[in-house]
């Protein structure tokens, strides 16, 4: 190898411990501190409305919605479901459309760090990312994270934002009827509104209720308990 190669091997090798380290800071520093903004809130093409609300402060309703819409294995799995992936492949083979497999970790990790659409360095890069929030976070801060940064309209980040829009309320006031129309909007936030519901999605809403009776209300209480 000419001391030429081995030079550029060095600067990438450099740059390369230099951003994981600056990560590594990053995620320590928003462990404990609301993170200002995120990747998709810098590329919204709306003006952005944004409220925090600590996990705590919300009715154990709220967090559970989003959990039994998005992601019900969230308690068990380690950032990366491959139970859930290996199912959408499997009915994929079976001649189904190709589902999502995001987990709310991954998630999490997309909106924060990385941009929109469909690509294999994308998707890499989050399940690394959510692999790192795991070891970091924990459950409880990537859930309340989660809450404060997914998006549930035209510029509308958060949970509480999106209660006050919505229904005129703190998301501390939130029913379980209400969190579950909030959760149904999570796939396509930009065109649905939940209190114009279409037929399906109010099915769907239903669903989410019955979701959340089902899990219960101590599904999540190992990991909001901590």
């Amino acid at each position: 190898m000419t001391r030429r190669k081995q030079s550029v091997f060095g600067w990438i090798w450099f740059v390369i411990w230099r951003a994981a380290l600056l990560l590594v800071l990053f995620l320590l520093l928003f462990r404990f501190v609301p993170p200002p903004t995120t990747a998709f809130m810098l590329q919204s093409d709306y003006p952005v409305t944004h409220h925090w609300i600590s996990i705590d402060k919300l009715p154990p309703q709220v967090p559970l919605a989003i959990v039994g819409s998005e992601d019900q294995r969230f308690p068990q799995h380690f950032g990366v479901d491959f139970v859930a992936i290996t199912k959408a492949l499997s009915q994929y083979d079976d001649g189904e459309g190709l589902r999502g497999a995001s987990t709310i970790t991954q998630q999490t990790a997309k909106n924060l760090f990385l941009w929109p659409g469909r690509s294999f360095i994308r998707k890499g890069l989050e399940a690394g990312l959510a692999i790192s929030l795991e070891v970091i976070w924990g459950k409880k801060r990537i859930l309340e994270v989660y809450l404060n940064v997914a998006e549930f309209g035209q510029g509308i980040y958060g949970i509480d934002a999106a209660s006050q829009h919505y229904f005129g309320r703190s998301a501390r006031h939130l029913t379980g009827n209400q969190a579950a129309r909030l959760a149904v909007l999570l796939p396509s936030p930009r065109t649905r509104d939940p209190n114009r519901l279409t037929p399906n999605l109010r099915q769907r809403a239903d669903w989410v209720e019955r979701q959340m009776q089902q899990l219960g209300s101590g599904y999540l209480a190992p990991i909001l308990d901590n």
